[in-house]
């Protein structure tokens, strides 16, 4: 469909599925791009009306000069919402994306039914924080064809990037062409590094799925963990392979798990639960 004006940028979007259907929100990390949901669009598309867009600085959206947050990511959202005449709506967000959705569900908890917080995080640790601070090295010292090939080698597992690498302009040439900018970038990896909601998780009140793989090298499997002990009745699956990439990597049980909690009459009775459930799920 056309860009979408959400006041002062415009976003592009796309949606499949019935008009009529549930609307599901899927929303993309660090790299901004709808296209991150190929694998599960056309599944999910089946049960629900699936919007994916293009964040704000990446893709086919506007590139805005403007210092990037969760927050300033989770607004831009809430008003694509608005554009859309959409007034609820299930959200699926991995990484940022995540960061995205906890702020909706903490800010905006009228606009949410369900939430999925996969691969993502409420707040850094040492290791986190340090391993961004690379990214960001990288970046600006070696480019951006090293900054896309240390965040692949980051986020998928090795023997897969095996396979399909060829080249380094046939591994990374497709991103290249969609680099924001050097002052874009920089400010969406500060996003990345400054979200921290570890003290107001607690207070989300959506059914919330959390997902995470076992082998995620950039959001490992403890912050999953502990996004599902703070946040109350959480149900948790870790999946045992995938990497940070695990829904593009073992999309048929990601879209399987997503599917059945969206559409499971018991999610709604699990908030309050006293604790999360972990289950180690096989890619």
């Amino acid at each position: 469909m056309p860009l979408v004006t959400i006041g002062d940028a415009e976003l592009h979007t796309e949606i499949a599925g019935a008009d009529d259907a549930p609307p599901l929100l899927l929303v993309a990390g660090l790299g901004g791009k709808g296209s991150f949901w190929n694998a599960q669009v056309p599944a999910l598309s089946r049960d629900f009306r699936v919007i994916t867009h293009d964040h704000r600085g990446t893709g086919r959206s506007s590139r805005s000069a403007i210092v990037y947050s969760a927050a300033q990511m989770a607004d831009d959202l809430v008003r694509l919402m608005d554009a859309l005449g959409i007034g609820r709506a299930h959200l699926c967000g991995h990484s940022t994306g995540g960061a995205v959705g906890q702020h909706i569900a903490l800010r905006y908890p009228d606009r949410l039914e369900r939430l999925v917080l996969s691969g993502s995080w409420c707040g850094p640790d040492e290791l986190f924080v340090e391993t961004f601070r690379l990214r960001r090295q990288v970046l600006i010292t070696c480019g951006p064809q090293a900054y896309y090939l240390l965040g692949s080698l980051l986020g998928a597992p090795v023997d897969l990037t095996r396979t399909q690498f060829r080249s380094l302009e046939q591994f990374i040439g497709p991103r290249m062409a969609d680099f924001p900018g050097l002052e874009i970038e920089l400010s969406r990896l500060s996003a990345v590094m400054s979200h921290d909601l570890r003290s107001e998780v607690h207070r989300i009140a959506a059914p919330t799925l959390v997902l995470g793989a076992a082998d995620d090298q950039l959001t490992p499997a403890g912050f999953q963990r502990e996004l599902a002990a703070r946040i109350p009745g959480a149900e948790l699956e870790i999946f045992d392979s995938g990497g940070h990439f695990f829904p593009i990597h073992a999309a048929e049980r990601y879209n399987d798990l997503v599917r059945r909690f969206l559409q499971s009459p018991v999610a709604a009775a699990a908030r309050g639960a006293p604790a999360a459930r972990s289950t180690a799920v096989p890619s």
